[in-house]
């Protein structure tokens, strides 16, 4: 017998010794579901349950949905998939624990009443305020003794010291057999749990998302039914457009946020899709289509893998030249009318409203709007990032810093793109229906004056009284923004950084070189996705 328990029957008694035994044996697999809200797929609770009794435990942090780039639809999303998952643990015998509180003091007070043998959950790259949040809990796991294991379920690795093999890498790991998720689950006497919070007891003000996708996995596995037996088959034409796109994009970005999907299984049905295209030996257009998704699962994990590396990306320039670029001015007229769709825009107006309603834009769409912020209207990425991040309810901290600085040009190393908003609404919706949909004010003029109403008598009508003037002469502004933008990149200090940031972040992955030049070393890879879609 150890010293800690002679000592412990001699000051108690001998029934004390015997519960503290079988606290020892019975010391809990603790699975801490954070944004993997899905028992298949799902490595942290395979294992735990190869070890011993399973808690699986979702804390609802109040001071993480206090965070500015938290929002009401983001909460109701994870809330009907922590609902789902609840769900299928009963089903097991273990519902799922819920606790409201600070996540250390959550585990510590588990830990004096049961006991914690190991602590799980998936490898998180979240926001700083997870970052610090994981940090406390390490700290708390060594000083309890308590062995803290995070596998992986996205292909982002840590520490990585480069770039070399990360492909590789992340075709064995998508191409690995999925866990096995436990048939049964031993039920844990004693352990209660609070009510999931609504998004007004957090704070959480409605914001408008009337029509933003639901959670749950589910609601899931029949978008992802349906997208590789229906929709995803024009893919690869009808992704940029901002009608026809909405159906034919995967529309599983929030669910892999969320993790009520694992990205492997996504990757491994659309491999199956793929193969099962190339074996009938028809130009159907899936194998096109499934070589486009692929590559943005992929990409979906390269940018998440930014963050993991460099964390300040959140709030910093990639690139220092950068540094005070344009006004840092979250009060600005400009970022208001950008952020309510009455920029007098068209195009970027409906994109900013359908937003708003919907919570989703297509990959295109995503780059334009925070170009436009960031190019035409000057505005520093910091104001327009977060209202972005409420906004989509699949944001994912990994993907989205890194993207709104490549589309700000703050990044160094990807080449400037300045999208315009007449172009690009006269390109991908040239007859004006998405236009007519969400600024309705324009709905009544001919398809070519609803993208530039200020060049038609009818339209002009209508400008000041039913729709806003432009806030600014797209042409005009747009060589403004590249004179400034290419001012410092012509400077030889810019080169010398760029070139340290594209061997640390950039991809492998070969590129076409054009015969007549060679790609500047500043540049990478044509990246023009804010999300994956």
């Amino acid at each position: 017998m150890s010293q800690r328990c002679a000592s412990l029957c001699r000051r108690d008694t001998q029934t004390a010794c015997a519960k503290w035994h079988q606290m020892k044996q019975e010391a809990l697999q603790v699975v801490w579901f954070k944004r993997d809200l899905r028992v298949e797929d799902n490595a942290a609770l395979a294992r735990a349950a190869e070890r011993g009794p399973v808690l699986p435990l979702y804390i609802v942090e109040p001071d993480y949905w206090r965070e500015p780039d938290a929002n009401h639809r983001h909460w109701r999303f994870a809330a009907q998939s922590i609902a789902a998952l609840n769900l299928n643990l009963s089903d097991r015998g273990q519902p799922l624990v819920i606790r409201f509180g600070e996540a250390v003091a959550v585990l510590d007070s588990i830990h004096k009443t049961h006991g914690i043998a190991t602590l799980w959950s998936h490898m998180e790259t979240g926001n700083h305020w997870t970052f610090m949040r994981d940090r406390r809990v390490a700290g708390w796991c060594r000083d309890n003794g308590v062995p803290w294991h995070e596998p992986r379920q996205f292909g982002v690795i840590r520490p990585l010291p480069n770039r070399d093999g990360w492909a590789k890498a992340w075709d064995r790991q998508m191409r690995a057999p999925r866990s096995t998720a436990p048939i049964a689950l031993r039920p844990i006497a004693n352990m209660t749990s609070d009510p999931l919070p609504s998004p007004e007891q957090l704070g959480l003000a409605p914001d408008g998302g009337s029509a933003c996708q639901k959670g749950g996995r589910e609601a899931g596995l029949m978008l992802l039914e349906s997208f590789m037996e229906q929709r995803g088959r024009t893919y690869r034409r009808a992704m940029s457009s901002p009608l026809e796109g909405a159906d034919a994009c995967s529309r599983l970005s929030p669910h892999l946020t969320w993790g009520t999907l694992s990205i492997r299984e996504v990757a491994q049905a659309a491999w199956a899709r793929q193969e099962s295209a190339r074996s009938e030996g028809t130009r159907t257009g899936w194998t096109g289509a499934m070589t486009s998704f692929l590559s943005r699962l992929h990409w979906h994990c390269h940018f998440i893998q930014k963050l993991e590396d460099a964390p300040p990306i959140e709030w910093q320039n990639l690139h220092p030249a950068y540094d005070g670029l344009r006004p840092n001015a979250p009060d600005s007229p400009l970022l208001a009318a950008w952020q309510t769709g009455q920029a007098g825009l068209p195009f970027l107006d409906a994109c900013m409203r359908s937003l708003e309603a919907t919570g989703w834009l297509n990959f295109r769409m995503r780059a334009m709007v925070m170009a436009v912020a960031s190019y035409h209207l000057w505005l520093d990425w910091r104001a327009p990032g977060l209202h972005l991040a409420r906004m989509f309810t699949d944001y994912e901290p990994g993907i989205h810093w890194s993207q709104v600085q490549m589309q700000s040009g703050t990044t160094g190393m990807n080449t400037i793109r300045v999208y315009n908003p007449v172009k690009q609404g006269l390109d991908q919706d040239p007859d004006g229906l998405f236009i007519a949909r969400w600024v309705p004010e324009l709905a009544g003029l001919p398809a070519a004056a609803r993208h530039r109403p200020w060049a038609y008598a009818e339209g002009q009508r209508l400008l000041g009284r039913d729709y806003p003037h432009p806030v600014v002469e797209p042409a005009a502004a747009a060589k403004n923004a590249k004179d400034r933008l290419w001012a410092i990149r012509k400077a030889p200090e810019h080169r010398h950084a760029a070139e340290m940031l594209v061997a640390r972040h950039a991809s492998r992955a070969p590129t076409r070189r054009s015969k007549k030049r060679k790609n500047p070393p500043s540049s990478t890879p044509q990246q023009l996705t804010l999300r994956f879609d």
